[in-house]
């Protein structure tokens, strides 16, 4: 699946950079998992479907009753239609500049979380309705002052928050400009559990599969494949052995697209059946 660099591909002048952009998406089919570079931090303010998205280490899913912002980095975005016939959401993209700038103007000089988390939660109130009503990409691209009213629309947004969630926030906008990125480990390790593939494991790691597989036998050494299958069926054997699942409950969690291919891996590595535990 190809990579999207996001939010360049919705640019109309590919040779602008824009600190500041309003996107209006709009999907009329279902995309599980699609890879994501995301090269500016992000308002997604959902209005129809449902949504998940995966960041190196974590993961969350949010429907319309509330919106999130994103760090920006690489991203699997799953983006599902709910009982209408389309997916609807609007995109506030904004660089870093921008918000160092707005910082620097009415926050103090915090610490972020010690923990690096990439999104935040918001849930919608009517302010927030009202707010999301008015943002429009067809509105700020014939205005003759766009750039003006963005700029006055982002510290509107952000100051509302600000005042919404209070240090938790503040702490949050400071941890966006943070360089530090991920440790390898922290990555694979919080995915053993997952149903990510090893190349979606790569993708959040900024790595290619080939590059991904040399690090891992060098951290671990062990390949990836055998490690993480262990792992998983390890973990599988402990849900198990509760007593309160059965393997058809399990199989598509621990990363095994279907109930045979688990059977036959769990048997080969414990010598019996799940269904015999």
């Amino acid at each position: 699946m190809p990579i999207e660099n996001i939010p360049e591909i919705y640019f109309q002048n590919k040779k602008s950079e824009q600190d500041i952009f309003v996107y209006d998406f709009k999907m009329t089919s279902d995309v599980v998992k699609s890879k994501v570079n995301l090269s500016m931090n992000m308002f997604s303010f959902l209005q129809v479907g449902k949504k998940q998205v995966h960041f190196a280490d974590t993961s969350i899913a949010v429907n319309s009753k509330q919106s999130l912002l994103l760090k920006k980095g690489n991203w699997l975005w799953t983006e599902l239609l709910d009982t209408e016939v389309i997916y609807y959401c609007k995109l506030f993209f904004f660089s870093e500049k921008i918000l160092t700038d707005f910082l620097s103007k009415y926050t103090n000089d915090v610490k972020p979380f010690k923990e690096d988390v990439p999104y935040f939660v918001i849930e919608n109130d009517d302010y927030l309705a009202a707010f999301i009503s008015s943002l429009s990409s067809n509105t700020f691209t014939n205005h003759n002052f766009s750039d003006a009213l963005l700029l006055l629309k982002f510290e509107e947004i952000m100051l509302y928050l600000l005042n919404k969630y209070g240090n938790s926030f503040e702490y949050y906008l400071h941890s966006l400009i943070s360089k530090e990125v991920s440790p390898f480990k922290n990555v694979v390790e919080s995915n053993i559990h997952s149903n990510l593939k090893l190349e979606e494991i790569a993708f959040l790691c900024n790595m290619s599969l080939s590059t991904f597989k040399r690090q891992f036998t060098s951290e671990y050494n062990e390949p990836p494949g055998k490690w993480l299958q262990d792992k998983r069926l390890q973990k599988a054997k402990e849900l198990l052995q509760g007593g309160d699942l059965k393997p058809s409950d399990i199989y598509l969690d621990i990363g095994y697209n279907n109930l045979s291919n688990f059977s036959i891996a769990f048997k080969n590595k414990f010598g019996v059946s799940p269904t015999d535990i």
